[in-house]
């Protein structure tokens, strides 16, 4: 048989899984998902993510409640209590205490509805139908401060309650996130009238007053129950900005501003119907009261706090009402010495002088000043009226006023930075001859011709720039200002130092003849610049701040070149010649006996009369107002201290020499840096304040020659300087030749007269004030010399009258020239 062998048989091993569910996967185990590897293994999955998400939730919940649990309302009253904020001098010593609390709570039902319904029409519309946060409004309030369009409100009256009763001032994330978390415990055991009630008795609604009743007191006269809708709605708006919407103080804008938003709040009214539209057409804008005094704040102390509120708020340092809670010590850059100096000045040199009980007019002198070191921009000392409890607007920074011709230092430094071209194309120079012909009208521009009258109506003939500037020529720096362009004026005076919302600082013919109205601080700031070889610093008042040993941090003082080195020695040596030129407007400077610089202004009606000068070491601005104490209305200063006429060269001329002899006492005297071509003004009774010869004398001249020791006369034609009346036309003529007579210029011969024509009219010209002193003898040519000191007898005209109806033609652009102002 034959045999077999067996062979083994091979065991067969699996070598992979079989598909779940597949052809004998016989129950086998699931396929493994491969690892991640990579980037992927970064990325959680959604099982990770869904879980992070609720325990993230559920812990936001669990610290949510625990923090309502934990947080407890604290005691209203010791935190609702306004504290006194003490103001120092820059030495230390104290200026003033303020803070005390005008407060009055009254319960919601002694509350008129109207009042009510104004608050909620103002704040929160929907505060009776939501929740203690408003998270839209939250929200849309953070975006919009990342975006850089300022801080926005987003809180619900009950959050700003909590912020007024228990919560400090300080801005920061745990106050924000302590207030979110007592705002709805309080929504939760407060009844929505209780929160209202306890908002409107903490808010701050300006002058001192906390609370509606206190309010209603200090804006009317009346009992928070008794106000009507027009009332209680410009209390809702005070809320808002309550100093800035004082319309008893506010400025011109400010008024507006609050004047549209008393009218959103009525509109607010009307949309949720609390106001008929019937009633609404029918309210009107209620009166309201001047504001009564403050303890501590007499005499200068409430205008230097006034001043540094208005600095701290408007530079978004500390809101009103933040200040309002008190606790704040303010250090300013106030120099004691030198402020009392200066309050020493303006008694001497104007208040001695005066007698309301006498002379009506004398009540209606209001004096204000602001000094300024040039090389920091520190204001040293300022000077707001004769008593901030008598009269409540600070002068000193008051926007409602014309500069008159001390901006013609702004269209000096903008025909020479921008290498101003006359109407024939030379460079204008202090050199360059300009018909001083008064009522010329302006060649190169367009539309209805401007044509401003000189002072008196004096024509000079043909002048040099140097000459105008002495003498304050109208008609020559209103064709400078032409030849430069009226546009980059406007931007000079912005660079120099001049607020952009300045009112009346626009492109017009009237511009270099100082239509706008500046403030005494923000002219000075302009003449620091100058001074400080054009390097433009804004002048500041707060030195430090400082609450519960926390200091706050302040802006930077920033330093930008707003013109050139050369052109602020230029324009600097030409105002020279106004305090060195015996027939100068500004002659009575020079009994300082330092090196200055400076420029008169008077306005249209003698409203307003300017000095502004400086050394190099300290820069002031001196003006007078002229304002009816009863009526607030501006007035001509004309007839102040029993003299016909006013002008920038008489009073505040001496208050800044008075003033500058006591702040400089003990300094050495220091000199201006000339201009690399050694200047125009640079000596007495030389080529920079000569006049040009025969052939240039002033027009219609006589023999006679004016005495500079009496009525402050500024030039030997007459003192020179009124702008175009209100009547004054706008626009200018069409271009002109610069031949010496059709309103061009020319350049003035290098060798120049070396004294003023010695001719002067016989009479005084009409409208011109008649009273001035008579000399021992009369002279026969124009003075060589100065006089050493200033008239020994009250301050007497110089003749710096506006012009009244000079303007020679009218139609397009007039009103824009309305009221534009000028003069010495």
């Amino acid at each position: 048989m034959p045999s077999f062998r067996l062979r083994p048989v091979k065991s067969l091993q699996r070598t992979s899984e079989h598909p779940a569910g597949g052809a004998g996967s016989g129950g086998g185990k699931k396929a493994r998902r491969p690892r991640r590897t990579g980037w992927r293994r970064l990325v959680p999955t959604w099982r990770l993510t869904l879980l992070g998400f609720v325990t993230a939730l559920l812990l936001g919940i669990g610290l949510f409640a625990l923090g309502i649990t934990l947080v407890k309302v604290p005691d209203a009253h010791a935190a609702a209590t306004a504290q006194s904020n003490t103001w120092l001098y820059q030495d230390g010593s104290v200026i003033a205490r303020t803070g005390q609390t005008n407060r009055q709570n009254v319960p919601l039902d002694k509350v008129s509805p109207a009042a009510q319904h104004a608050a909620l029409a103002a704040e929160d519309r929907n505060f009776y139908h939501e929740g203690a946060v408003n998270v839209p409004g939250l929200v849309r309030a953070a975006l919009n401060t990342a975006k850089g369009e300022g801080t926005q409100g987003g809180s619900t009256i009950t959050q700003q309650y909590v912020k007024n009763t228990y919560l400090s001032q300080k801005q920061s994330i745990s106050r924000k996130v302590k207030e979110l978390f007592i705002a709805i415990k309080v929504d939760t055991t407060q009844a929505k009238d209780d929160v209202l009630s306890g908002y409107l008795n903490t808010s701050y609604y300006g002058r001192g007053a906390y609370g509606i009743q206190a309010a209603a007191q200090q804006y009317f006269g009346v009992d928070a129950s008794a106000l009507d809708p027009a009332q209680g709605a410009y209390l809702a708006a005070l809320l808002n900005a309550p100093s800035a919407y004082d319309v008893a103080t506010a400025t011109p804008a400010g008024k507006q501003n609050a004047v549209n938003r008393w009218n959103y709040v009525l509109d607010g009214m009307v949309k949720e119907g609390w106001l008929s539209a019937e009633e609404r057409a029918a309210t009107a804008f209620p009166d309201v009261k001047d504001p009564q005094a403050q303890l501590g704040l007499s005499g200068q102390a409430g205008y230097l706090v006034n001043a540094a509120t208005e600095y701290l708020t408007g530079n978004q340092i500390i809101t009103e009402s933040e200040l309002a809670k008190g606790g704040y010590t303010i250090k300013l850059t106030v120099d004691p010495a030198r402020q009392q100096a200066l309050q020493d000045s303006v008694q001497a040199q104007l208040h001695d002088t005066l007698n309301p009980d006498k002379r009506k007019k004398d009540a209606a002198a209001q004096a204000g000043a602001a000094s300024v070191d040039p090389k920091t921009g520190a204001v040293v000392a300022l000077y707001g009226g004769v008593d901030y409890t008598r009269h409540y607007i600070d002068n000193a920074t008051r926007r409602d006023y014309q500069a008159g011709s001390t901006f013609k230092a702004i269209a000096l430094a903008a025909a020479l930075e921008n290498d101003a071209k006359t109407q024939s194309g030379q460079t204008v120079t202090p050199r360059t001859v300009y018909d001083g012909t008064s009522g010329r009208k302006v060649r190169g521009g367009k539309g209805t011709p401007y044509a401003p009258p000189n002072e008196g109506d004096k024509s000079y003939g043909q002048i040099t720039l140097q000459q105008a500037t002495d003498w304050s020529v109208n008609s020559a720096f209103a064709q400078l200002a032409q030849d430069t362009g009226l546009q980059k004026v406007r931007d000079t005076g912005i660079a120099l130092g001049l607020p952009s919302n300045t009112p009346g600082l626009e492109p017009v013919p009237s511009i270099p003849l100082g239509a706008a109205t500046p403030s005494v601080l923000d002219m000075a700031g302009v003449y620091a610049t100058l001074d400080n070889g054009g390097k433009q610093i804004t002048p500041w008042l707060v030195q430090s701040v400082d609450r519960e040993g926390e200091a706050l941090q302040l802006p930077a003082h920033k330093t930008t070149q707003a013109v050139s080195e050369e052109t602020a020695r230029e324009v600097t040596s030409m105002l020279q010649g106004v305090v060195r030129d015996p027939g100068g407007t500004g002659w009575r400077a020079k009994a300082l006996g330092r090196p200055a610089a400076g420029k008169t202004g008077t306005t249209d009606d003698q409203k307003s009369v300017w000095f502004v000068g400086y050394t190099p070491e300290l820069v002031t601005s001196v003006a007078l107002f002229g304002q009816d104490p009863a009526s607030g209305a501006q007035v001509s200063l004309s007839g102040t201290g029993g003299i016909d006429g006013a002008a920038g060269g008489q009073y505040p001329a001496q208050i800044w020499t008075s003033y500058m002899k006591a702040a400089l006492k003990g300094l050495p005297v220091g000199d201006f840096p000339s201009p690399s071509d050694g200047g125009s003004s640079s000596g007495d009774d030389d080529t920079s304040s000569g006049a040009t010869d025969g052939s240039s004398t002033p027009s219609g001249a006589a023999s006679t020659p004016a005495s500079p020791g009496g009525a402050g006369s500024a030039s030997p034609s007459g003192p020179s300087g009124t702008s175009g009346s209100p009547g004054s036309s706008g626009g200018q003529d069409n271009p002109g030749g610069s031949r010496p007579g059709d309103g061009g210029a020319t350049t003035a011969p290098t060798q120049q007269p070396t004294s003023r024509p010695t001719s002067q009219p016989t009479t005084q010209p009409t409208g011109r004030p008649t009273r001035t002193p008579a000399p021992t003898t009369a002279p026969t040519t124009g003075p060589t010399t100065a006089p050493t000191t200033g008239p020994t007898t009250p301050p007497q005209p110089s003749g710096g009258a506006a012009g009244s109806g000079a303007g020679t033609s009218t139609g397009a652009g007039a009103d824009s020239l309305a009221g534009a102002g000028s003069g010495q």
